[in-house]
Parts: C-alpha cells; structure tokens; sequence
C-alpha cells in the first residue's frame, strides 16, 4: 500500500451489496490494513477526519472519532464511533455531504430530490428537478449524484430528464444529464448514467459510468471531456492532490453491463471489469495503481479520502461495541470505560 503512504492517507468505501463500510489503512509494515463493519445497504459516505456521515438503507448515521488507548495501542490513529441516527425510511439514500452549517444533504433517489434531517419528519426536501412535478415516492429520474461547491449544493447528476416512474430505465445509454440546482437547468445532457460529480481544484469532474470515463465538465461549453478509462462500471470518485480515487463495480449479470456502451469499450481494449478502486493521474490520465477486491463483494458505491489518517477503525452496530464501550468528559479529560459483556 505504498500508495496510501505516498498520498498520506487513508480510505473509507462503501458496499451496499454485502452492506459494508470499508476503512483502508496502512499497518506498521506498510501493508493494508482494513476495518469492516456492517450498515444495511450502506452508500453515500463523507468525512472531515473527525465526523464521518453515512447514508444507508433507511438511516443517516452520524459517526464520532472518540480517543480510545485501546486502539491507539493497536496501532489505529482513528476511531469512529456510532453517536447519531436519522430515521429516514427508505428512501433510497445515494450521495452525502455535509454543507457549510455542518448539516447534512443527501440525494433521496425514490422522491427525486436533495434532502436533510429532521427531528420531526422522515426527511426536509431541500431541491428537486423543476420537470418533477410532485414530491411522491416514485424514481423518475434516478437522481443520485450531488457535487458541492463552497459549502453549498451546486450540481447534481440524474440518468434521464422524466416524470414518469421508472421511465430512465430505457434511456440508460444517452439520457443523463448533469444539472445546476441554482439555475435549474441542465448543463450537460447525453450522458451515459452519470454518477459522482465532484468539485476539485477548480473543476467538475464526474464519473459518465455507462461508458467507462472519468472525467470533468467545460462550464462554458457544457460539454463532458473524457480524461481515463477505467475497467467497471464507476461509483465514488475522491482527489487527492492530481490523483483521482475511482470505486469499480462488477457486472450484475452473465459479465455484461446491460448492452451499455461499457461493454464494447472494455471487449475492444481487452479488458476485464474488476471490482475495486483505480487510482488515476489526472495530469496523465494513466491508472498508476489499482486495488482488486476479491470474494463476494461486487459492488462499490462511494469512497472518501481520510487525509493525514494512516489506519482508521470503527465501531459497529454490535450490542457489545456499543453497550460496552462509554466515552465521557471526567475531571482528567475524556475517558473511555471498557467493560466486560456479563456471562
């Protein structure tokens, strides 16, 4: 895990096909080391270093760094802890991100909107397509990517401009678009399930995963320009410097990607999908590094860069992570009580 040290950080990365919240780090010895814990369905995820916000199946879980000499001792330099859940209800939770008054917004696919927590309802919608007529449970566009900018909701990415339910499902090889939620409006249109766009060094990039290519959008001329191929079908997309974190994901069914143009592009340089993360030189547009992961895990839907953090943990939803272990202010400073689960 060379790379990790070069790039002094670390990773967390979500599954929610096995329904996983993976933290990649690095031990002593310079080899990888990974916390798993269980979310249902866990997708979008952010961090700042000490809070880190996930979306899963009908949650959004505030998570907690809590110093603990239990873990230092093992050799992790963070910990998070399970401290807040937001019931939310299905709503088919893709991105997270946290603005600049430090709430979260998430995109509620299933209503086609962006929304946050509330104390007295499922969730408080915040924007939606002017096309969606109505607020009802229905997945019209698949809307599922959300970049910010300045601590604010800037773009947004959604598969097919419809108010019918379901309708995007036949226009997955040029119905996407990326949208301005201040100026309601598209900016690019004929894209191929677009997914993960993102504010970097001045840019938006995003991910056009039907076709294979990272890349970032001309503003100007509302146009998408391909920088890297990359071998799966992509979701999560990070920066670190002038590199590019990119989540792979295997297809679904018999190894293909439903006749997108995905399949052609990997048959014609040869190339077999993997699920994983590609690690891309955006100067070069060259893959310089790549993480296969192998087993039962076939699907990645986000990954976040822990800067500065070289081997992260987590606690669970465990009965005895979290009823055993109390963190609280004392007299000395925090403490944190272990106990023995009784017999």
């Amino acid at each position: 895990m060379s790379w990790l040290e070069e790039l002094d950080a670390s990773l967390a990365v979500t599954t929610y096909q096995v329904g996983k919240l993976l933290l990649l780090g690095r031990n002593d010895r310079g080899q990888l080391a990974t916390s798993e814990r269980s979310f249902r369905r866990a997708m979008g995820v952010t961090t700042d270093g000490q809070t880190l916000w996930l979306a899963t199946a009908f949650q959004v879980w505030r998570m907690e760094h809590q110093f603990d000499n239990h873990a230092r001792d093992a050799g992790y330099d963070r910990l998070f802890v399970p401290r807040i859940a937001y019931t939310t209800g299905d709503l088919d939770l893709h991105d997270i991100a946290i603005d600049s008054l430090g709430q979260p917004l998430f995109v509620a696919t299933l209503f086609n909107c962006l929304a946050t927590v509330s104390t007295e309802q499922s969730f408080e919608q915040v924007w939606r397509p002017p096309f969606i007529t109505t607020l009802t449970a229905e997945d019209r566009c698949h809307l599922n990517g959300l970049a910010m900018v300045d601590g604010q909701p800037r773009y947004v990415t959604l598969c097919h401009q419809s108010d019918v339910n379901r309708a995007w499902k036949k226009h997955r090889m040029l119905g996407g678009e990326l949208w301005s939620t201040t100026d309601n409006e598209p900016i690019v249109t004929g894209l191929s399930m677009p997914h993960s766009p993102r504010w970097h060094d001045g840019r938006l990039w995003l991910l056009n995963s039907g076709t294979g290519y990272l890349g970032y959008v001309d503003l100007d001329r509302g146009e998408f320009e391909p920088v890297a191929f990359v071998p799966g079908y992509a979701r999560g997309l990070a920066f670190v410097d002038h590199y590019a974190i990119v989540g792979l994901s295997r297809p679904r069914e018999q190894n293909k990607f439903g006749g997108l143009a995905l399949d052609d592009e990997l048959a014609k340089r040869g190339m077999t999908s993997y699920a994983g993360l590609a690690i891309v030189d955006l100067e070069t547009g060259q893959t310089v590094q790549t993480l296969e992961i192998e087993g039962r895990i076939a699907e990645l839907y986000d990954v976040a860069v822990l800067a500065g953090i070289h081997r992260p943990a987590a606690l669970g939803l465990s009965p005895n992570d979290l009823r055993y272990n109390v963190w609280a202010d004392a007299e000395a400073g925090r403490r944190h009580w272990r106990r023995t689960p009784r017999k």
